[in-house]
């Protein structure tokens, strides 16, 4: 493991007369519409902080391909910093200990960050975070930033709480921030100091603010055209969805840029001559409610921090085995299972780091249901690829695709029907899986059928690890089976006023064509439909 950054104060050079205002960087990775710079700038000189932690990232759904997005993030936000005069301070360790080193040596007046809904570790994390503020009498000031609220009460009017925080002004950045000398810059940890295996991904999307802008750009100007009909195929979901998923995820760019920057556009279409705006009212239409949904289901998590453990409906406890069948999972973590679209789904995420929503919730579907693997450690394998991981969109739609929450239709995959369906010419299924090239377009999706199946599968290729149908059928029947009787039913009641949408969630736009459209009854996974 690297030798740890440098010790957090220079004790040769002069140190700093006034009271610290400590900002700490998390998913927050900009400086625009960044509430907490821009306040803790207004009352002293900022100390700009983040803090690389080992413990963290050694995580089981945190990997390398995310913290690669995330260094080209903080390369970018220090830059950024250093143009208004104070460089990122970048640490290593456990936070409460990086606060203790500095306040040993100066003075802190505030901790500023954002709110997180983040796995697990990292709420237990700002809960000690808490408790060594109180315990050192240091206010630490939290403010939201995207349409999540805490401590939420009732999903009622959340989706008008949502639009009112999205239309509030986007705070600028502060014009300069004071130079405070004898803090040491540190170096930006390499994946292997946080512990990180190697993690290749050859076409995985580049990180930072300024590739986020572009992505914002050509989507609403270029891309975004199809995307409401080319959303559902990897076919031409790589092109046609905005693929902002990882700067949302990272905080390159907040949640508030990303709706008025829409809403902007949508201006625009709507003042434009008829017939001159092709499919884009109704594209933007569908993706500003999945900003909405984005929010939606990170609340999810808020509210219950131990969704990424515990399930939903407490009835399918003991459902599947706690330990999952290895091979069948190891041949679904390789893409070789034998099922040639969710094999090649699994493989181009693997190299890419993103998926459509479609695919990823057909990809957690066959692992939970035809393969009956227990959600948790499918769950984290797609985690670890997804370098758009939003712990709060994730966890609440691995518990739905595994239909455990108690409230949500469930919905069992037919792989080859999604192959033909998504994939008709089966160009992507070849792309990605090359050993079938022998075989004839008409049994791509199924090659057991056809005549000389002999030559590739067992020796090229694998046979099905489980026969798709029956599995689906004895996976139906099981899950089904618990929802029936009264104690299903009140324990669902409860989690459908706790969790679920409301009719005065459905976005705004477009409300009249999706007054039915309930986004816990779609079929989602984990970031890109939310996200878009």
């Amino acid at each position: 493991m690297d030798k740890p950054s440098a010790p957090a104060i220079s004790q040769s050079m002069t140190l700093p007369k006034h009271p610290l205002q400590i900002v700490w960087f998390k998913r927050d990775l900009r400086i625009e519409d960044h509430r907490p710079l821009a306040k803790a700038a207004a009352e002293g000189p900022v100390l700009p902080l983040y803090v690389a932690e080992p413990e963290l990232w050694q995580q089981p759904d945190m990997s390398g391909r995310q913290w690669a997005f995330a260094t080209e993030c903080l390369n970018e936000l220090r830059e950024a910093l250093f143009a208004l005069g104070q460089p990122l301070i970048v640490r290593s360790g456990a936070v409460t200990e990086v606060l203790e080193d500095i306040a040993r040596a100066h003075p802190i007046a505030a901790l500023w960050s954002h709110e997180e809904t983040g796995n697990l570790w990292t709420y237990q994390r700002d809960r000690q975070v808490a408790a060594w503020c109180r315990a050192a009498g240091i206010p630490w000031h939290q403010e939201r930033q995207n349409g999540v609220i805490r401590r939420l009460k009732t999903r009622d009017g959340w989706a008008r709480r949502w639009d009112s925080f999205m239309a509030e002004a986007v705070t600028p950045a502060p014009p300069a921030l004071r130079p405070i000398p004898g803090f040491d810059p540190g170096g930006i940890a390499t994946a292997s100091a946080l512990g990180l295996a190697p993690d290749l991904c050859s076409e995985r999307q580049s990180g930072g603010r300024r590739n986020g802008l572009e992505r914002l750009e050509s989507f609403l100007n270029s891309r975004g055209e199809a995307y409401r009909t080319a959303m559902s195929s990897p076919v031409t979901a790589f092109r046609a969805c905005s693929r902002l998923s990882p700067h949302l995820a990272w905080g390159s760019l907040s949640p508030r840029e990303i709706a008025q920057a829409t809403w902007s556009r949508q201006r625009l279409l709507k003042e434009a001559p008829k017939g001159t705006t092709g499919s884009w009212r109704g594209a933007l239409s569908s993706f500003t409610g999945r900003l909405h949904w984005h929010c939606h289901f990170m609340q999810k998590l808020e509210d219950a921090p131990d969704l990424e453990h515990t399930n939903l409906h407490s009835a399918y406890d003991g459902l599947r085995p706690n330990t999952p069948d290895t091979e069948r999972l190891a041949a679904w973590q390789k893409g070789e299972t034998g099922l040639p679209f969710v094999d090649a789904c699994m493989r181009a995420l693997a190299a890419s780091g993103w998926m459509n929503f479609r695919m990823r919730a057909m990809l957690m579907a066959i692992a939970s249901q035809h393969l009956w693997l227990d959600w948790r450690a499918p769950g984290e394998h797609l985690a670890r690829l997804f370098t758009d991981y939003e712990p709060g969109i994730h966890w609440p739609q691995v518990q739905m695709q595994s239909g455990t929450t108690g409230i949500n239709t469930v919905r069992i995959y037919n792989p080859v029907k999604q192959g033909h369906d998504q994939d008709p010419d089966g160009s992507f299924t070849r792309r990605w899986l090359p050993e079938l090239a022998e075989v004839p377009d008409a049994a791509l999706q199924e090659p057991w059928k056809w005549d000389g199946a002999g030559r590739v599968l067992g020796r090229r290729y694998p046979f099905p690890v489980v026969d798709h149908l029956a599995a689906a059928k004895e996976a139906r029947q099981k899950i089904w089976a618990l929802r029936r009787g009264p104690a299903f039913k009140e324990t669902a009641d409860e989690i459908q006023s706790k969790h679920g949408s409301r009719k005065s969630g459905i976005p705004m736009t477009g409300r009249k064509r999706r007054k039915k459209e309930n986004p816990d009854q779609l079929t989602l996974l984990p970031s890109e439909e939310p996200q878009g």
